[in-house]
């Protein structure tokens, strides 16, 4: 197999992959199957990316592969590329927004004390 393939196979994957994950498609046929697919095994498959680019590679990789340990491998290959493009396409959330309020001095709950003032005049004398 050459490399090539590999490369096309996981952008395939990735493209096939992320229509049906994530975009309505054309005439929103993708939200009209969604729908269809109602709360079992088919739509929790499109709402999982992971379990769908399995699912999608399998039949690239019986085609693209020429022996069963190489489709085997290459199912699995194909799969972990595509979910590494879409990590790397993917929008990343804004980080969290943290303020720090500024420490106001607050005599309930620390309190300043004063050193005790030490006389030294006063001795014990026996």
């Amino acid at each position: 197999m050459r490399f090539y393939w590999l490369v096309l196979g996981i952008l395939c994957v990735w493209r096939v992959t992320h229509f049906f994950y994530a975009e309505d498609g054309p005439w929103d046929a993708v939200i009209h199957l969604r729908r269809r697919a109602g709360t079992g095994f088919w739509a929790s498959l499109l709402d999982c990316f992971y379990c769908m680019s399995l699912w999608i590679a399998a039949p690239l990789a019986w085609f693209i592969g020429q022996e069963w340990k190489e489709r085997l491998l290459l199912w699995l290959a194909l799969s972990a590329g595509a979910i590494l493009v879409e990590r790397l396409t993917a929008p990343q959330p804004p980080p969290a927004h943290y303020i720090e309020d500024k420490e106001q001095d607050r005599d309930l709950l620390r309190r300043k004390e004063d050193p005790v003032p030490r006389n030294n005049s006063t001795s014990i004398e026996s």
